[in-house]
Order: C-alpha cells, then structure tokens, then sequence
C-alpha cells in the first residue's frame, strides 16, 4: 500500500489518454476472466471482482453484492447476453474512474492506495507525464 495525492484530474486525463486506458482495462478484463473465453459473466465478477471494489462479506452482504452484479450487467450487457465483452467492460470501467473523479473533485486528496488498484494507475500515470 501507498499514500497519493489524486485529484480529479489525475483520474480523468488517464481515462482520457486511451493508450494507457485501454492497456490498463484489459489487463483487468483479463484477471477477471476466469475461463478466458473473453466475456465476463455475472461469475466472473463474483470470483474477483468484489475483491478490487473491497467488497467483503463482513460489510456487504451476499444479496447486495448480486444487487450490484445485476445493476452492472442491466447497465453496461447492451445486448442483453448475460455477459459483457471487452468494450462494455471498458465502458463500466470508465465510468466507475469518473463517478470516482467526481467525488474526490479538484482539491488533492491524500489517499493510501493498493498497488493495482485503478487509482494507483491513474497516479503512476501522471508522474509519468511530468517527466
């Protein structure tokens, strides 16, 4: 774990830059992809996923971790497939990345962040701008 500094801008310019974006959203995809059939399923996400959204059983209860599932997949299953491909999954991620942007606003933010998470990205991604 590390402390950051993130503000809003560090979260939108790299959702914005697509490159860094699209690299970082499909190696999560992957991860989440259990069988590696490239779609995820409603499965998938309950293997790993609540773990990236800390999602434990002691606070969030089974029935609203498949509330969530189930919005996720109403929302971002355009095709209404029961599964959601690489571009829907980018979709959610991003804006999961702005709905997140939104809340920490302008003002930097110290934050202790996990070394994968998407805000640890976003931070390494900015320093990687500035030099």
């Amino acid at each position: 774990m590390s402390a950051a500094v993130v503000n809003q801008t560090t979260v939108t310019e790299f959702v914005e830059d697509t490159k860094a974006f699209d690299v970082c959203v499909k190696h999560l995809f992957d991860m989440l992809d259990c069988n590696g059939d490239e779609v995820l399923k409603r499965d998938d996400l309950r293997q790993r996923f609540s773990k990236l959204l800390s999602l434990d059983s002691e606070t969030h209860s089974k029935e609203s971790r498949d509330e969530l599932y189930n919005t996720i997949f109403n929302k971002f299953d355009e095709n209404r497939n029961g599964t959601m491909d690489h571009g829907q999954f980018r979709s959610l991620i991003r804006e999961i990345l702005y709905a997140m942007a939104r809340g920490i606003g302008n003002t930097p933010v110290l934050m202790a962040l996990e070394g994968d998470s998407l805000l640890m990205k976003a931070v390494e991604h900015e320093s990687s701008q500035c030099h």
